[in-house]
């Protein structure tokens, strides 16, 4: 894409997200992914909740990119963050990822997300290393790596970097012989590089937010083309009532303000499982 070509591209991280995500946005932008390993990123928050994150995922990212921009003096940059926790509404786990590009100099702000089940985000407490050991089966250990505290998830005291069944082990006998109660509390660690499944979501979020910026306007030319509103109101298939389901996408410019509208992207009736007249 020209507006990309051989630009400087930042990208803060210390958890080797830009083995996903460097490969695809090159080729398909012909930018240079910068990337800058040196910045702690974790002062914005880790997920194994020794520095809670203050701002939204939204926001954590974009103050990211505007310290990279700083750090290498470039008008453009990326960031990814994750977010783990309860499904909405199932009680499963759930991870949402975030790949965000601002592009200061075509104005541009665009990201693209994965949201779904597939994690394996968990953690036990126990005094029992055979249940530690069912525990690290299920969760993918080695390849994933496992995080232990002594007693409960508030303690302070951490392992980290556990990828091996001696290391293991030993954190384990470490952890209870620190714990008052002889619990330790196991968790799947879930940065980056510490975890093929999330790692894998990341370059699912990176597709999505490279669909969006190849995605041209009709009418100017510009990357990102895409829905910047949602229409409800697709007919019941039985009744013919208004549904909760889409009846059209709005498509928006940044740049020009051009709009088009996507009447039945999901068809032209609602299965009557989502009217809230026949099924409600």
């Amino acid at each position: 894409m020209k507006i990309f070509e051989n630009r400087s591209v930042v990208f803060l991280t210390k958890h080797r997200k830009e083995k996903v995500i460097k490969p695809i946005l090159e080729k398909e932008t012909g930018c240079k992914l910068v990337v800058v390993d040196r910045f702690d990123t974790d002062m914005y928050g880790t997920f194994s909740r020794e520095i809670k994150r203050p701002k939204s995922q939204v926001e954590t990212a974009r103050i990211k990119i505007r310290k990279g921009m700083k750090l290498i003096k470039t008008d453009i940059g990326l960031a990814s963050e994750g977010s783990f926790g309860s499904h909405p509404v199932a009680p499963i786990p759930w991870n949402v990822e975030l790949v965000l590009l601002h592009d200061k100099k075509e104005n541009l702000e665009i990201f693209g997300t994965y949201e779904g089940a597939e994690t394996n985000y968990s953690h036990i407490t126990t005094k029992s290393y055979d249940e530690v050991l069912k525990f690290a089966e299920k969760a993918g250990f080695p390849e994933h790596y496992l995080i232990l505290r002594p007693e409960n998830e508030n303690s302070k005291l951490i392992i980290k970097d556990i990828f091996s069944f001696q290391k293991l082990k030993e954190a384990f006998l470490w952890c209870a012989s620190q714990s008052r109660t002889g619990e330790v509390f196991v968790e799947t660690d879930m940065r980056a590089h510490a975890n093929p499944t999330r790692m894998k979501n990341i370059e699912k979020a990176t597709h999505d937010l490279l669909s969006k910026l190849l995605n041209l306007c009709p009418e100017c030319g510009a990357p990102g083309f895409i829905i910047k509103d949602v229409v409800r109101g697709l007919p019941c298939e039985a009744c013919g009532l208004p549904s909760d389901m889409s009846l059209k996408f709005i498509y928006g410019c940044h740049k020009c303000k051009h709009e088009n509208e996507q009447l039945y992207p999901r068809g032209q009736f609602a299965p009557a499982k989502y009217c809230n007249y026949c099924n409600p």
